[in-house]
């Protein structure tokens, strides 16, 4: 908290990031559809699919909830897997004219029928389980940084025990960058907006300190403020532990609904 604080004065944001979450929710009233489709490559250079349909709710300017349904063809057939209920309450706030600091703690709570076949833990798509952690974000300008930590508990995927000799808990951490390109000055809301981004996605098990660390380059397109095209590599930098998916190409789609809960 102590490095974003300090850095954030000689940066510039923008506060959408493709694989994370930042502290700030989405308005108060709204409710959004997501879609996240993820082709995945194994070390044998198999390929894999993974669909996750999202809707989203901003409950109020500190709550916002999601509800995704997995799907998956680790089983050989394209079918659904499981689901989660993820809540995130957004309680600590400092905003200024063209930048703001925000804090927020999250959880989730997944439910999953996969086959547990990897070490590293994933409640968003693999494993049942939960997450709980705490997100920092700071914007300003046109650049925008956020950082998380949270802790992940790995529970039996219904009809697959989850193995004893691996960690069932991990700790994970990310740092995400963003930077708006165009564009360079605003004169409408429905212009459209180009951010390119870089996430770094890391997780440490716990019971063995086996860990790995991803790098996500990304592309993401905001049109007439509502529609939002993201598009991204995740490449694996390091690992020590077993993982079936090292790559994987992702395509996010995702539209808001203003003002309908209020």
């Amino acid at each position: 908290m102590v490095f974003l604080t300090l850095i954030s004065f000689q940066i510039k944001a923008q506060e959408l990031f493709v694989m994370t979450e930042p502290a700030s929710n989405m308005p108060a009233g709204s409710i959004g559809v997501r879609n996240t489709s993820l082709l995945t490559f194994n070390k044998e250079g198999t390929a894999g699919y993974q669909d996750m349909p999202e809707i989203m709710w901003g409950v109020n300017r500190n709550w916002m909830i999601h509800a995704t349904a997995f799907m998956n063809d680790k089983e050989g057939n394209f079918m659904f897997q499981g689901a989660s209920i993820y809540a995130k309450y957004r309680f600590f706030s400092i905003d200024d004219i063209h930048s703001h600091f925000r804090l927020a703690a999250f959880g989730r709570l997944s439910t999953n029928n996969s086959p547990i076949d990897e070490e590293g833990i994933e409640t968003m798509g693999l494993n049942s389980g939960y997450e709980t952690g705490i997100v920092a974000t700071k914007l300003v300008n046109k650049t925008a940084i956020s950082s998380s930590i949270s802790y992940e508990r790995a529970l039996d995927n219904n009809h697959y025990e989850f193995p004893n000799t691996q960690s069932n808990s991990a700790m994970n951490y990310t740092l995400s960058i963003g930077q708006l390109l165009h564009p360079k000055k605003y004169t409408s809301f429905k212009q459209t907006n180009i951010n390119a981004m870089v996430e770094l996605l890391g997780q440490r098990l716990n019971e063995n300190g086996k860990s790995y660390l991803d790098v996500v380059p990304s592309l993401q397109f905001i049109i007439n403020s509502q529609a939002r095209i993201d598009l991204a590599y995740r490449h694996q930098v390091y690992s020590d532990m077993d993982r079936l998916a090292r790559n994987s190409i992702l395509v996010k789609l995702e539209y808001t609904f203003f003002n309908v809960t209020n």
